[in-house]
Formats: C-alpha cells, structure tokens, sequence
C-alpha cells in the first residue's frame, strides 16, 4: 500500500503552520518504518526551500482561484487510479479539497481526512451562515465521499457529529519527534517566566484570556513575566490590548525559529495554551519534550494526558479565573521546589503517550 499526504503548503517543520509539521514527521516516521509514503504539497511557490527528507516530496501549483486544480495535479491522482495507494488529506474548510475530492470520487480513488481541528465543537459553534452554506454544497460532499474521519480529540468528534452524524471517526492523537534536547532550566535566578508559541490568533489561541490572566496573576507576583513568541497580522492589536491595560513584563518576541526559538523555550518556567479552538498543538508537546509544565485548555485536545501524567494543569475552556490560578499553582510548584517533579513527568508524557513508533502502525487500521 502506498501513502500519499496530500497537504496545502510543502510540510516544512521549519515553519510556523501546525499541519506542516505534523504531516512532516508523520511521513518521515512512515518512511523510517519502511512504508511506501509520499507528501503532495499545493503551494504558490514551487522552490525546494526545505531541507532533505527520507520521503518523495512533489510540489503543484496552487491558484487565486481556490477551487482551481492544477493540471499536473490530476495527472498524477490519475497515474494512481486502480493501484493500492490511500490519499491522506489534511485540514478541513479548504475550497480546493471540494474540487479534488469530487474528482478522486469520480475516479474511484480513496481518501481518508485529518481535519486538524478544523471540526472542534467551539469552531462549530461559531459558525456563521456563510459557513452553514459552504457546508452544504462543499464540505458534506467531501466528508460523505471520505473513507475515515481522522479526529485528533474528543472535541473533534463532537464536533463533526453536530453537523455530519457519522460512523466514520477515528479517534488518535498524533505523535511527536520527542528528540533530545536540553532541558529548561527551570531555575530562581530569573524571573518566572510563562511562555507561549504559536500563531498569534488572539480569538482562537485564546491570547485575550491569557493577557488578562496574567494581570490578575501579576497582582501578586509583579516580578513575573509573560513571554510570546509568534507572529500575524493580529500583532498590532495584541499589542495594543497589552498596552491598554497596562500589563508589565510582557514580552512578544515575534516568530523565531531553530535555535533561537529552544534557546527562549529553555528559559521558561510554565508554558500555556489557552486555544478556544485546536486541533493537537506541536507546540504544547515542544514545551514539555524539554520538561516544561504546561497549562492548556480542553480544547487543546492535551488535557486528558496533562492530567493523567501530572504534567502541568489542565482547565475548560474561556476561563481566566482558573487560568489565573493554574499559573499561582505552577509558581508556588516551583518556588518549592516540586517542579521538578512535573517537568519529569511531562516528558515521559512525551515520551509514552506521543510516540510515533507506536502510533504509525495504527495509522495503518486507519488506512485499511
């Protein structure tokens, strides 16, 4: 059996996009455990601006017009038609899957969807007409012609059962390349110091939540600090709220890559994620690959394992009182000391819960 990713952009680790990176890994642990996988990217820019990989890489153009297919596109879906290849999309609300779908439907060539997140139960609840519209014509087609449905977390599943009543879930998390790098350092001599790193999706990240919790948490440690790391367009009005109301020790560092990024992910104490909408974020078990005590929402589709691990703190969703709180408990933990405890368990977290090893040959039922 053959595995093709199929993926918008070049599944480049290298950047910010949550997809790209685990569809990266994905393939390349596919490919280490010898399976036949290959990654299809769409992107605007067809330059191999990547470095090398263990997996077949082929780049094709993508369009103003969202829905359009390119040529060479179906071309090559046609050139596997009647072999054993599985086609393994990723994201969801993404107008050119519309279009392709319906023609590997048409030509009888099987797919399977990894939403992302895409279908979380708050990003449903927030559904517009526009979207109740889109998903008619568009979106239904695409999951009624879908072999699998791949969620990632409990809120998935709800999710897309509010909309598409189905038998087609699988529930899986992904896996992580947990490679071995220096811990955080975790110590009194600077400042405790939370962290974030993502996209700076102020709604969906639930930034706003974060701000103000950190205020209120600042009340009573003012030496503290709240650290950003990311970039969008939403920057100036993060920018702006922070100032608004104020807040000291806030610092947004913009988007950092390689080793600048771990060099500032080893200098925080606590890292947080208070998504009102994710799929499984990479950057969560980045943190607590290096022993970082994190703090997350249910919605992150992390908390069940933060808490079975004692890995940090998990809470529900758009509440910056208990974010608040889940920040004291985290100082206090390292202020006595106890912290320790937890960066230990959140890599073993890591280390057994998100193994790729283990998860690739369930990847294959999904397949099947």
């Amino acid at each position: 059996m053959e595995i093709i990713h199929l993926i918008l952009g070049k599944a480049n680790p290298e950047r910010m996009n949550g997809v790209n990176k685990v569809v990266y890994q994905l393939a390349t642990q596919q490919a280490a455990a010898a399976k036949r996988v290959a990654v299809w990217g769409i992107t605007k820019d067809l330059s191999v601006n990547y470095g090398k990989r263990n997996f077949t890489t082929l780049l094709f153009q993508a369009y103003d017009n969202p829905f359009k297919i390119d040529r060479e596109l179906k071309k090559a879906l046609l050139s596997k038609q009647d072999k054993e290849t599985v086609f393994h999309l990723h994201g969801g609300w993404i107008p050119i899957y519309s279009s392709l779908t319906k023609f590997m439907t048409r030509h009888n060539i099987p797919y399977v969807l990894t939403p992302h997140g895409a279908y979380n139960s708050i990003a449903m609840e927030r559904s517009n007409l526009k979207k109740k519209v889109y998903f008619k014509f568009f979106e239904k087609p695409l999951l009624q012609a879908a072999k699998r449905v791949h969620a990632i977390g409990e809120s998935e599943v709800e999710g897309l059962s509010k909309i598409y009543p189905n038998d087609k879930s699988f529930l899986m998390p992904y896996g992580f390349d947990a490679e071995q790098l220096n811990g955080s350092k975790l110590d009194k001599e600077t400042p405790f110091t939370i962290g974030f790193i993502g996209r700076l999706d102020i709604y969906t990240k639930g930034l706003d939540l974060t701000i103000d919790a950190f205020k209120s948490f600042q009340q009573t440690y003012p030496n503290s600090r709240l650290w950003i790391i990311g970039d969008s367009d939403d920057r100036p009005k993060l920018e702006a709220m922070i100032a608004e109301q104020q807040i000291e020790n806030v610092t947004l560092w913009g988007a950092k890559f390689g080793e600048e990024k771990k060099e500032l992910l080893g200098q925080m104490h606590a890292f947080v994620h208070a998504s009102r909408n994710e799929g499984l974020p990479a950057s969560v078990l980045e943190a607590a690959n290096v022993g970082i005590p994190c703090i997350v929402t249910k919605a992150t589709n992390v908390g069940s394992f933060i808490t079975a691990y004692k890995a940090g703190v998990a809470i529900d969703n758009e509440d910056t009182l208990a974010l608040s709180s889940a920040f004291e408990v985290l100082y206090r933990a390292w202020e006595d000391d106890r912290i320790q405890t937890i960066a230990k368990n959140a890599k073993r977290m890591v280390q057994e819960a998100f193994n790729w090893k283990n998860l690739v040959q369930e990847f294959d039922r999904l397949y099947k």
